[in-house]
């Protein structure tokens, strides 16, 4: 009878812990889809630069020198490295915690019961053989195998595992976002450098044409043509052409540290070719279709599997409402002497358990884990959208500012061309007393800032170029 009220017990119990189970809260999901466009400007383009690799994409061999040993020496992407590696160890973690737990083990230790009680007397009538009673202080020795298993039957443990295994996965990709920005940076930099290369020339060949100027103006000064101010006007421009010369080269040796910081190396020059940037042209690039992104851009296929392991950690958390069950065992020796262990079989002990245990009241601290793992999916949700929308934003800004800067860099070029054209002709009228000596210093210092920022621009299309391909999702391949 007592049998049965037990079982009726467990059985009322089991079943207790089945329907908690079942009233684990449910979330009601955004029903809300986003879909991206087929183009960024209303033209359809299925060719994309983003599958070539990046040494496809840049043949200077100073350039591509500088990102192999950037990659292998930067600092910032070594200290991602050893997170992955974590990550990686993390994998492992969670795949120990649903297979079976296994130790060995041992103990000693002596107890003398007291004489009246049950334990006490009974050591005192027993006896080991005849005519010997049992030994006092009672010794306890063992030794064993304990194992302890829950099994796994919500996947409770496999979701966590595949959960670790997709922030792995996401660790990797934010690893090639940083490769993907890394190796723009050092590109970016290096046509920098070139066009400060560039910029130095300029002003240079600007200071030879100035100093012309100067000593003519003197010999007219000396003709009793000019007077002294014109002499120190053209001085003071020569003074201030030599200060821009100074300016340009810290800016050089700054580029050159900025390079040298993102390869990993301590303050030296920068290998670089020293042809004229406005000599060079940038790469043409397709953009291909807003859809090629979701397969190519690191970031967003970081934020999906940052999306795929918080999904899996809400089944993690609705798992908690689900009663466990565990299988406890062990096996081995154990005698109050150990000359005694050796003795099969009467040495020998084993066990095996199963229990299964639920949370039947109380539950807040579970279902306040369960909501947060939904409010975490619901913003991976929103993290992924956002990294797309961006992405596509991205992107078809740069398709606008490369054609924009392709047509402003050729206004610039016929505006330099002009210049030039005025400062012959300022000069040639200025010899012949036709024109006065500030317009020569003026249309100078025209020719000049139109040739930076003729150089500027050029700079402006490598970096919109080099901008393009690194938000296709280019360089880390």
């Amino acid at each position: 009878m007592k049998r049965n009220k037990s079982r009726g017990l467990a059985s009322a119990a089991v079943i207790a812990l089945l329907v908690t189970a079942c009233n684990a809260p449910t979330i009601v999901r955004r029903s809300e889809s986003r879909v991206v466009p087929e183009s960024y400007t209303g033209r359809a383009d299925t060719a994309s630069s983003a599958a070539a690799t990046w040494r496809d994409f840049f043949k200077d061999s100073h350039l591509t020198a500088l990102i192999d040993s950037a990659l292998a020496h930067n600092q910032e992407l070594n200290i991602i490295t050893q997170e992955i590696a974590m990550t990686q160890n993390e994998i492992e973690a969670k795949k120990g915690e649903y297979l079976p737990f296994v130790s060995l083990g041992g103990g000693a230790g002596f107890e003398k019961a007291a004489r009246y009680t049950q334990v006490g007397a009974s050591e005192a009538t027993t006896e080991i053989k005849p005519g010997k009673e049992m030994p006092e202080p009672l010794g306890d020795f063992k030794f064993g195998a304990f194992a302890r298993w829950e099994v796994d039957i919500w996947h409770k443990l496999r979701n966590a595992r595949k959960a670790a295994v997709n922030r792995y996965l996401a660790s990797v990709e934010g690893r090639n976002f940083m490769v993907t920005n890394l190796i723009s940076e050092i590109a970016t930099s290096y046509y920098e450098l070139l066009a400060l290369d560039s910029q130095l020339q300029i002003i240079r060949q600007n200071i030879d044409i100035q100093q012309n100027a100067l000593r003519l103006v003197r010999q007219q000064k000396e003709a009793a043509k000019l007077t002294e101010l014109a002499v120190k006007r053209f001085e003071a421009q020569v003074y201030n052409t030599l200060g821009l010369q100074y300016e340009i080269q810290q800016k050089i040796v700054e580029a050159e540290n900025r390079i040298n910081f993102l390869v990993g190396r301590f303050p030296q020059p920068v290998d670089r070719d020293h042809s004229e940037l406005l000599k060079l042209s940038p790469e043409v690039l397709s953009v291909g279709s807003p859809a090629a992104l979701l397969s190519h851009r690191p970031d967003i296929l970081q934020a999906e599997q940052q999306l795929e392991a918080a999904k899996l950690d809400v089944e993690v958390a609705r798992a908690e409402f689900y009663p466990s069950l565990g299988l406890s065992a062990s096996l081995g020796t154990q005698a109050f002497n150990p000359a005694y262990l050796a003795k099969m079989p009467w040495s020998l002990f084993s066990t095996l358990m199963g229990d299964m245990m639920g949370p039947l009241i109380n539950k807040r601290g579970i279902k306040a884990n369960y909501l947060n793992a939904n409010a975490r999916q619901e913003q991976a949700i929103f993290q992924y959208e956002k990294t797309v929308l961006a992405a596509c934003l991205e992107v078809a800004n740069l398709v606008a500012m490369i054609n924009n800067l392709e047509k402003n860099y050729d206004v610039k070029s016929k505006e330099v061309n002009a210049l030039n054209e005025s400062v012959t002709i300022s000069n040639r009228l200025f010899t012949s007393a036709r024109a006065d000596y500030t317009e020569v210093l003026f249309t100078q210092r025209d020719a000049i800032e139109s040739k930076f920022e003729l150089v500027e621009t050029k700079m402006q299309q490598f970096k919109a170029m080099i901008s393009t391909y690194r938000a296709l999702g280019g360089g880390w391949q």
